[in-house]
């Protein structure tokens, strides 16, 4: 087995800003010389989640709508007033949703379904620059 580590940077605008992922990660895979094992994106940051979504306009905002349903951004969190920072409901997000997602490739191809990007989620409340750790484990 081999393991195969890359960075993959984002700009973000926070405020539950999504990105579809699957293009780039589709791109690594290919050019990984890897043809078969799993890809393992992992965004370190306690703000920002990844999951899996049909990527479209309307799915993206129901998705949103969820998330402040769930955990609204005007609510008092402890670490607000811990931190006094105002990206409690962030870290509230990003913990439902989590920092990691495994997905297996076949012949180079990633085996989503026909429905279904890869997405990263920022929560904070500002833009940041991200920086995604992606480790694929094959053959």
């Amino acid at each position: 087995m081999t393991v195969k580590t890359f960075s993959l940077p984002l700009s973000t605008r926070g405020n539950t800003d999504v990105h579809d992922l699957t293009g780039e990660l589709s791109r690594l895979v290919a050019d990984s010389g890897l043809a078969s094992g799993t890809l393992t994106v992992f965004c370190p940051s306690s703000t920002s989640g990844l999951t899996t979504v049909e990527y479209e306009p309307g799915a993206v905002a129901d998705l949103k709508h969820l998330f402040e349903e769930l955990v609204p951004s005007n609510r008092d969190y402890a670490h607000n007033a811990t931190w006094d920072d105002g990206n409690g409901h962030s870290h509230m997000r990003a913990a439902l949703l989590g920092p990691s997602l495994t997905i297996p490739f076949v012949e180079k191809t990633l085996t989503l379904g026909a429905w279904q990007q890869v997405i990263y989620v920022d929560f904070d409340i500002r833009p940041r620059q991200r920086e995604l750790v992606v480790q694929m484990v094959g053959e």
